[in-house]
C-alpha cells in the first residue's frame, strides 16, 4: 500500500510518500511545497494544489492521511490553515482517495512515543523507523511522512 501524509500549512506545505508491505515501510519520496510568505492567499492556495497534484500523479498513493486543524491562540492563522487543509483534502478528494485525519498530538504519539516530541524527535524517529541515512529536511517534509507512518501504524484500513 502506498500513503500519502499531508502537513498543511499557507506557506509550507509537507507531504511524505510511504509504502508499507506487511509490516515493513519505506519512504518513496518526500519533500515541500513552498509558497512566499505575504503573497496573497488565493495564489499561495493554487500552488498547494497543483503541487498535491502533482505528487498524486507520480506517486499514485491508495490512502492518504493528514494532520488535522487545531485550535491555535491566532483565529486568523487558524483559519488560513484552514484553506490550506481544504485544499489539500480537496486534490485527494477529487483522486477519489480515502482520506483519514489524525491530530497533532496522535501523529508524534504514534511515531515517538510522547504527545509532546519536538520537530527534531520527531525527524530522528522518522530517520530510525525508515532506516534512512539521515534525517528527512526541512521538518515539514518529516512530519508529512509521519503522518504517513501514524496512518501505516493505526492500519484504520486493511488492505
Amino acid at each position: 500500500m502506498i500513503i500519502l501524509g499531508i502537513d498543511p500549512g499557507s506557506v509550507v506545505t509537507g507531504y511524505g510518500v510511504i509504502s508499507q508491505e506487511r509490516r515493513q515501510m519505506r519512504l518513496v519520496e518526500c519533500g515541500c511545497i513552498k509558497m512566499k510568505a505575504g503573497s496573497p492567499l488565493p495564489g499561495r492556495l493554487k500552488r498547494i494544489y497543483d503541487g498535491l497534484c502533482e505528487v498524486l500523479e507520480r506517486c499514485r498513493p491508495e490512502q492518504v492521511a493528514i494532520e488535522s486543524t487545531f485550535s491555535g491562540k491566532n483565529p486568523r492563522s487558524a483559519l488560513t490553515l484552514g484553506h490550506a487543509r481544504g485544499v489539500a483534502v480537496l486534490a485527494a478528494a477529487n483522486a477519489e482517495l480515502p482520506i483519514m485525519e489524525y491530530a497533532p498530538r496522535e501523529i508524534k504519539m504514534s511515531v515517538v512515543g510522547t504527545g509532546g516530541a519536538s520537530k527534531e524527535q520527531i525527524q530522528s524517529m522518522v530517520q530510525a523507523l525508515l532506516q534512512l541515512p539521515r534525517p528527512p529536511k526541512p521538518a515539514d517534509a518529516a512530519d508529512a511522512v509521519a503522518i504517513a507512518i501514524c496512518h501505516a501504524n493505526r492500519n484504520k484500513w486493511k488492505p
